[in-house]
């Protein structure tokens, strides 16, 4: 007889849990919550760091005396606007303000143009020694300006431009034009160059070409080299003070020097003069400002 066999079935698996859900991917580039908290906090910390020198010239203008800057603290109960008022009602500042703004405006004009002529230049034709050209040109800034002196005022003495707007000028065209021209290289250099073949083909001669088709498509680099010349005229003591012997041609730069001497120092009215100054230059930073980031970062790289 046979043994029957006992048959034991396994028992069921126990049923399957169901699929977790799929974490999320942070895109790539994006960072996380931490990140970007330390960011703003970081951004937040260096705008107080930049503000607060103005925001303290401001405060201290305001000040009636000239020794308020000692005592800080009582300036919040005796605020008063007669230090603007008397800056420009009994100093020349008017004077100083037209003299600033012939000479910034004059050195934007001159070393815009000569800068774009020298980068669009450089950048598009291979003249013998142009790579030299553009070295030498780096090699000018790098003497300080107690070197410089000397020698450029012989030569203004022996054009008869000392003393003068168009000397001082063409001072400031030196300092701001190599800058202004490896910027403007730089930009050009992102400009394709089948636009200056079609401008040819068209007919144009080569300044017809970079009048009417490049200078166009240069505005932000034009916009960068334009707040560099001003700024450097608009703020720079040395030269001025040694090229300009009439106090009725001073700048703005030189003319605050004239509220402090050996014995006294009229802190209060110094900085109501340097708010007044500030605003020239913030209202033409903000007519370039436009294309004044577009054209910081266009000509890092070449398209």
């Amino acid at each position: 007889m046979s043994t029957p066999t006992l048959r034991t079935t396994a028992p069921a698996p126990p049923p399957a849990s169901p699929p977790a859900p799929p974490r999320p991917v942070r895109p790539r580039g994006e960072r996380g919550p931490l990140a970007r908290l330390a960011s703003h906090a970081v951004l937040a910390t260096a705008s107080v760091v930049a503000f607060f020198p103005v925001a303290w010239l401001v405060f201290l203008s305001l000040g009636p005396d000239k020794d308020d800057y000692l005592h800080p603290g009582g300036i919040w109960r005796k605020m008063t606007l007669d230090n603007y008022a008397f800056v420009l009602q009994h100093t020349a500042f008017f004077d100083w303000l037209k003299s600033s703004l012939i000479v910034s405006l004059g050195t934007t004009l001159i070393g815009v143009l000569v800068s774009a002529s020298t980068g669009y230049a450089v950048s598009r034709m291979r003249f013998p020694g142009y790579r030299r050209f553009m070295w030498a040109l780096l090699v000018t800034q790098m003497f300080p300006v107690a070197v410089l002196m000397v020698p450029m005022y012989q030569i203004l003495s022996r054009l008869g431009l000392i003393d003068n707007y168009l000397g001082l000028i063409l001072v400031y065209c030196s300092t701001a034009v190599p800058y202004c021209a490896w910027l403007m290289k730089g930009y050009f250099d992102t400009i394709p160059f089948e636009i200056d073949e079609a401008g040819r083909v068209d007919g144009l001669s080569p300044i017809g070409t970079f009048v009417r088709l490049i200078l166009p498509l240069a505005k932000p680099g034009l916009a960068v080299a334009a707040f560099y010349s001003f700024i450097t005229a608009f703020g720079e003591v040395a030269f001025a003070t040694t090229f300009l012997l009439d106090d009725r041609k001073y700048t703005l730069a030189v003319g605050l020097q004239s509220f402090v001497s050996e014995h006294d120092a009229q802190r209060h009215l110094m900085a109501a003069t340097a708010v007044l100054i500030a605003i020239p230059v913030s209202a033409f930073f903000y007519l370039v400002q436009r294309n004044l980031v577009t054209g910081l970062t266009a000509g890092g790289t070449k398209g």
